[in-house]
């Protein structure tokens, strides 16, 4: 099967008063249509980088490297004007927090008739239709298209992006932490949304998030990163059964599991190093309980240790959480 998304050795660079911050660098993935892959980790390690990066949504910094095929089309090269057709219509994005994304002046509808009429010729009667139609796909009354965001419950106008996103009928859809300040209950409501779109509309989705338990439930694979740079990318149910990297296995311990014994949960000491000034090697390993000389002077490669499940370590096999004790950091 030819894949939809095939990222090569994409690198996103910020360019600040304190140095260039490498937000992304070297990241390569690969997504099939109809496939649902999840990007996860701490804050500022890249996962929202990445969904920029693909939308070229980019500011205060730029691609500096790599590329970014779509069906063939290498979305780096293309001109600005090219990919404003791009943008919206084959790949859509649901931002992180609805209120900060809506614009508080316009009605949802008027804001989704606009998305509509910038790609599809037809006049603002059918546009109108189209939205009622694209409201009544995310679960909200055709009537809500008079509102103004501020008149929506925060579940309500996460839907509403969900509708303009889709208003275009795009090959890939990028999600970005879309549960963000929503209670447990509109949480997976809006989650179950997006798996029940996916199916209905055989679309490629990317869900951006840091809770691996929202990314379990929605997702047929899951990419972890850390410090710009991918750590593990596996099949959701190999990740959670057989994880490979130190860093996973730290992220999946810090998680509750309500189906499994009783236990102690445990963080992972630290916090993610400055992307201005990473350190040498692996990049996780001033954190890392099994660290030995040559995770701090040489950066591992992104290997498949078994079947479709992909990890960069270079202790991967050789240590196990009894002898990973933090003694040879």
């Amino acid at each position: 099967m030819k894949p939809l998304l095939t990222v090569q050795n994409l690198r996103t660079y910020y360019f600040t008063e304190m140095g260039v911050v490498k937000a992304v660098d070297g990241v390569s993935f690969t997504l099939n249509r109809g496939e649902s892959m999840g990007i996860a980790g701490e804050s500022g390690c890249g996962k929202s980088t990445i969904g920029l990066s693909l939308m070229r949504l980019v500011r205060s910094g730029k691609i500096v490297e790599g590329q970014i095929m779509l069906d063939g089309d290498n979305l780096v090269e293309i001109s600005e004007r090219q990919f404003r057709y791009i943008r919206g219509k084959r790949i859509s994005m649901v931002n992180q927090g609805a209120m900060g994304a809506l614009n508080p002046v316009y009605t949802i509808g008027d804001q989704i008739v606009e998305a509509i009429m910038a790609h599809v010729k037809c006049s603002g009667a059918e546009a109108l239709e189209r939205t009622k139609e694209l409201l009544r796909q995310v679960n909200v009354n055709a009537s809500r298209a008079k509102s103004y965001p501020h008149e929506l419950s925060g579940g309500m106008r996460q839907r509403a992006m969900i509708a303009m996103a889709l208003a275009c009928d795009p090959e890939l859809l990028i999600a970005d932490e879309p549960t963000t300040a929503l209670d447990v209950v509109t949480q997976a409501q809006v989650i179950n949304l997006i798996k029940e779109l996916q199916t209905r509309l055989s679309i490629s989705i990317i869900l951006i998030s840091h809770d691996l338990a929202i990314l379990s439930q929605a997702c047929s694979k899951i990419m972890i990163m850390y410090a710009g740079k991918v750590m593990e990318l596996a099949d959701v149910q190999d990740l959670f059964r057989e994880p490979q990297h130190p860093y996973t296995k730290g992220l999946l311990s810090s998680c509750t599991d309500l189906e499994a014994s009783r236990r102690t949960l445990t963080g992972i000491p630290g916090k993610p190093p400055s992307l201005v000034d990473p350190p040498a090697g692996c990049r996780f390993h001033p954190r890392c309980a099994c660290t030995q000389t040559i995770c701090k002077t040489i950066e591992p490669t992104l290997v498949e240790v078994l079947p479709r499940h992909y990890a960069a370590c270079h202790i991967l096999g050789s240590f196990t959480e009894d002898n990973c004790s933090g003694d040879n950091v």
